[in-house]
Parts: structure tokens; C-alpha cells; sequence
């Protein structure tokens, strides 16, 4: 695929939204016991992800059944230098996930709680909260989904517990910003180690996908739609650099997908 720079910088200006890093905003550590991982194929931001658990000995709760990613995760497990040892034949997401924690990553298994049921985002929110029905559930939970899908699922979250009294405050972290540069001739996906990101097809289907999804609309997941997310503020600039990469028949194709 070929963009020019006024299409990346639209590309660029989405992923950043997209990624909704509300931990970069903090000023220092916000006391979050818990991170809530939801399943899916994007090693970089998995192995960041783990990384800060390991460091602030935070209990992680990996979600994740046999959905749209498994195949992807598992794939990029199989052709990872060090992971490739590690068995994914009929596991789910959290499964996976939770043994490479505990393999490579440092995780004690009893810092870990596995929901391994839950085949999209929604189900990702609905079966969380279910696991921790049982247990006082902390006022802080860092959430953190493949980056591209990280202002949905917090919507998401947010809309699942909003009949919770004392619901917990979600901090959405992507773990890393992902965007297109030119290099060598080529247009390439930046922002983390390239073992394990996205194919840039995926990367643009995703992207522009996410945007139909997030509109509050009849056709879009918010209250006036299907109902499945809180209401999300779709700003302005946002909506003209989908517009503008909608003229775009490459672009075209792969949102139809």
C-alpha cells in the first residue's frame, strides 16, 4: 500500500486518538492494583504491558477466549525468536497470554487470573466484571487492549460498569503509539520493535474500522446505535482525516472489509 504524507499524517492523527494514552497525562503513579489485559496479537504492546505489571507487582486479569485474534496471536507466537516454544494449540487468548507471563515475562501464576470465555469486547467487559464479582474490586484498574481498539474497549468498560455503585475509574494505557513513516521507500508501521505488530492491511482496516464503530449513530455501537459503549465525543478533525482517507479506493476496500 502507497500513501502520501497528507494521508499518513491523517493515519497518524487517528492512531494517536485511537490509542487514548490516559497514563501519559499522569503525573505520577496512580495506585492501580489491578490491569485488566484484553486478548489479542499485538506483541509489543503485550510484552510492555507485562513489563509494568512486573514493575508495580500488579495483578493481572487476562481476558480472552478463541475470537477474531486467536489465530493472529498464535501466529505470532509460532514465529517469535524466544515464544515460538510455547504450546497455543487449542488454548485461548488468556491462556496463551498467561503462560507466556509466567515463562518469559517474570509473572507469578498467583498474580494472574484468567477469563478465557469471552470471544469480543463486550464479553472482554461483561465476563471481567463477573470474575471480580467475588472480590472487593480496586478504585483504579488500568486497562489495556491491542492500541488501535483502546478507545472502544474503554468505552466499552466504562459502559458495562456504569451500573456499578463505586465503579472502579478505568485508566486506558496503549502501552505504546503506533504510527506510519516513510522509510526506505516504503511506508511503514512505527512506535514499537516490529516483531509482532500488524501487518500494515490490518493496521489500516482496523484503524478504519474503529471510527463507524465509535460514532454515536444508528449505525455505530454508542447509545443511539446498538448500545454496546458509553457515548464517545467523535471530534471534528477526527472525522474529516477518516473523511480524507476514504477517497482512498485502497482505503475504501479494506473498511469495507
Amino acid at each position: 500500500m502507497k500513501f502520501n504524507a497528507q494521508e499518513i499524517a491523517a493515519v497518524n492523527q487517528i492512531a494517536a486518538w485511537l490509542a487514548c494514552d490516559e497514563l501519559a497525562s499522569c503525573s505520577q503513579w496512580p495506585e492501580a492494583p489491578l490491569m485488566i489485559l484484553a486478548g489479542h496479537a499485538v506483541l509489543p504492546n503485550i510484552e510492555g504491558a507485562f513489563a509494568l505489571a512486573r514493575r508495580h507487582s500488579l495483578r493481572l486479569l487476562l481476558s480472552g477466549g478463541v475470537g477474531h485474534s486467536t489465530d493472529l496471536l498464535r501466529e505470532a507466537i509460532a514465529a517469535h525468536p524466544l515464544y515460538h516454544t510455547l504450546p497455543c494449540a487449542g488454548l485461548s487468548e488468556a491462556e496463551i497470554l498467561g503462560a507466556l507471563a509466567v515463562e518469559f515475562c517474570g509473572i507469578a501464576p498467583g498474580n494472574i487470573m484468567l477469563e478465557t470465555a469471552s470471544t469480543n469486547c463486550g464479553q472482554n467487559a461483561a465476563f471481567s466484571r463477573r470474575l471480580l464479582a467475588a472480590e472487593a474490586t480496586p478504585a483504579r484498574i488500568l486497562l489495556v487492549q491491542d492500541p488501535l481498539m483502546q478507545r472502544r474497549t474503554l468505552a466499552t468498560f466504562r459502559h458495562e460498569w456504569r451500573t456499578v455503585t463505586q465503579a472502579p475509574q478505568f485508566i486506558s494505557w496503549p502501552v505504546f503509539t503506533p504510527y506510519l513513516k516513510h522509510q526506505q521507500g516504503m511506508t511503514r508501521i512505527a512506535g514499537a520493535a516490529p516483531q509482532g505488530l500488524w501487518s500494515l492491511e490490518r493496521f489500516i482496516s482496523l484503524l478504519l474500522g474503529e471510527i463507524p464503530r465509535l460514532r454515536d449513530d444508528a449505525q455505530g455501537y454508542g447509545p443511539c446505535g446498538k448500545g454496546f459503549i458509553e457515548h464517545v465525543d467523535m471530534p471534528l478533525e477526527i472525522e474529516a482525516a477518516w473523511q480524507q482517507l476514504m477517497t482512498n479506493p485502497a482505503c475504501q476496500k479494506l473498511a469495507s472489509r
